[in-house]
């Protein structure tokens, strides 16, 4: 007896296409269209969150490095001093002071200036 893919195409056809509901036209209701556009969809995700990374971290440095400017400090310079200083934080925590607490940044470039 052959065997018949009835049931397993029309699950698989489902799938995809339920996936790709809100998709205009033919990709969200034909299947071949709709597969490729599903594919395609994942891919732009993969990528995307990669590049989500890199442009949270770009406006980070840019935040701290505007904060350095108003006093007086180059951005790689307080970076270093920080390092030479054995202070652990990243570009998140740095931002987030100097957004949020511009005493204890002030503190840090004090710090900062000592070491370097």
């Amino acid at each position: 007896m052959r065997v018949k893919k009835g049931i397993t195409k029309r699950r698989r056809h489902k799938k995809y296409l339920k996936e790709a509901k809100g998709y205009s036209h033919a990709k969200s209701h034909r299947f071949r269209a709709a597969k490729n556009q599903v594919e395609k969809g994942l891919q732009y995700a993969t990528r995307d969150r990669k590049a989500k990374k890199r442009e949270m971290r770009r406006q980070w440095i840019t935040s701290i490095n505007s904060a350095c400017q108003e006093r007086g400090i180059k951005y790689s310079r307080f970076i270093s001093g920080l390092k030479k200083a054995k202070i652990a934080l990243d570009r998140r925590m740095l931002s987030r002071i100097a957004i949020e607490d511009p005493e204890t940044f002030d503190k840090l470039t004090n710090l900062q200036k000592k070491n370097s």
